[in-house]
């Protein structure tokens, strides 16, 4: 089979399927992606330039579109420049959010294209109002509507699509919901998995870290207030005090992937640092930044307490990670979370705000130790049901792929939950054969 990836960041979510793909005989898989020092084995990487555009001459509204609508057509002139190589894929598969599929299916109609529907935005109820403190650049209800321009003409462009959580599909309009396959990228847990051995050193420091220590773990791709990061900090000067024996070790960069910037020449972690100031132990905080997935790997392992906080937003893979390794994780009570964790049977939960409950509930842990063993047992059994990559999701993903290069209609879609307690309705867009 030939498949064309699409994503401006190879490989995006498609990692394992790309990697699982490529080590089948006879597949031929290319993967058209923004410029990126990235690259995987038996697949031809194929680049096209990213819109290096100054500032757009259209209305405020209509720059998130414009920029879509250059990328799409960027990749739309790539995959033409394959056709004429002579490459026609049996299956598209892409990432929807920046525009890189609208138009493919102007070059290959006869192919069956599945987009990625990572997130339908919500000018009340989801992100964009959740955190008084820190307003969205997206506040603006008529802008947010007018963003989703993208995901409505990538839908109209798509034979169907994937989300990766029920409650990520659960936001996208009802009409479109039954078109929407709720299918996650999946974690390996036989290589994510606890380990009672493991140790974790503090790079440069000599220190080291087992399961005897008092080890409160942080992760996220970039220290922010999507991720709650603000909130995690404010619990430290509490928790510190009480537990003389605890360290904090916080993953993450300092970069902005969600929401607005911070001050010129500032960070959110040097802003919570000036806030604290003198109330935090910093002999016992570590900012590690970003670092090697194993030794990242070996932090969870390690950890008696991983706390896990974000907006009403996409699920981090940090999150689904930790449970495979049976992390003690006290997550916030959002909507996200809680279609996985479940307070008192797989983690605890606290509400998204209250920085002295989430200090609470970390002691609480800390002081109970091994009392709460069950829990990490239940974490790691979530994931092993939920999100196993090899037995379950792959599996998945393949009668996916089937399906739709068969012509017939994703089974799973038709069966999945209804959203907000409506009813799917019939896809109109496109007809698929029954088997």
């Amino acid at each position: 089979m030939n498949y064309l990836f699409i994503h401006q960041n190879l490989p995006g979510q498609y990692r394992h399927l790309v990697r699982h793909l490529a080590s089948q005989p006879g597949n031929q898989i290319y993967f058209i992606t923004q410029p990126n020092e990235n690259s995987m084995s038996g697949v031809r990487k194929i680049t096209y330039a990213k819109d290096q555009r100054g500032p757009i001459n259209c209305h405020a509204y209509a720059v998130e579109l414009d920029r879509a609508i250059y990328t799409g057509a960027t990749v739309a002139d790539t995959c033409r420049g394959l056709r004429d190589q002579g490459f026609r894929p049996d299956l598209i598969i892409g990432h929807s959010g920046w525009g890189e599929t609208l138009f493919v299916k102007d070059v290959f109609p006869d192919v069956p294209l599945l987009a990625n529907f990572e997130f339908y935005y919500h000018a009340h109820g989801v992100d964009s109002d959740f955190d008084p403190e820190f307003v969205s650049i997206f506040n603006d209800p008529s802008r947010l509507r007018a963003r989703n321009g993208i995901n409505l003409l990538a839908f109209q462009s798509a034979d169907w699509g994937h989300s990766a959580t029920q409650w990520q599909r659960s936001l996208y309009p009802t009409e479109l919901q039954s078109r929407i396959t709720v299918l996650h990228e999946g974690v390996d847990t036989d290589l994510i998995r606890p380990n009672a051995n493991a140790s974790f050193t503090i790079p440069g420091s000599g220190r080291t870290f087992t399961r005897r220590d008092e080890v409160v773990t942080y992760v996220a791709r970039n220290l922010e207030p999507y991720r709650g990061f603000h909130v995690f900090m404010r619990a430290l000067p509490q928790l510190l005090r009480r537990r003389k024996r605890a360290h904090v070790v916080i993953l993450g960069d300092d970069g902005v992937s969600y929401g607005a910037p911070p001050p010129p020449r500032s960070t959110f972690r040097k802003m919570m640092l000036q806030e604290l100031g003198a109330k935090l132990d910093l002999k016992r905080v570590h900012f590690l930044g970003l670092m090697d997935y194993h030794a990242y790997l070996n932090l969870l392992q390690v950890s008696s307490v991983h706390v896990y906080l974000t907006y009403p937003f996409v699920l981090s893979w940090s999150f689904v990670e930790a449970m495979a390794c049976g992390c003690l994780i006290v997550g916030s009570a959002t909507p996200p979370v809680l279609e996985v964790l479940r307070d008192g049977v797989n983690g605890l939960t606290v509400d998204f705000f209250a920085h002295k409950q989430l200090a609470n509930r970390i002691e609480a842990v800390l002081d109970q130790g091994s009392e709460l063993e069950a829990l990490r047992q239940a974490a790691r059994a979530s994931a092993v049901e939920q999100f196993d990559l090899n037995r379950l999701l792959l599996p998945r993903w393949i009668a996916l792929f089937d399906d739709l290069i068969s012509g017939r209609r994703p089974a799973d879609a038709i069966q999945a939950r209804p959203a907000r307690g409506s009813s799917p309705r019939s896809a109109s867009a496109r007809v698929f054969r029954t088997s």
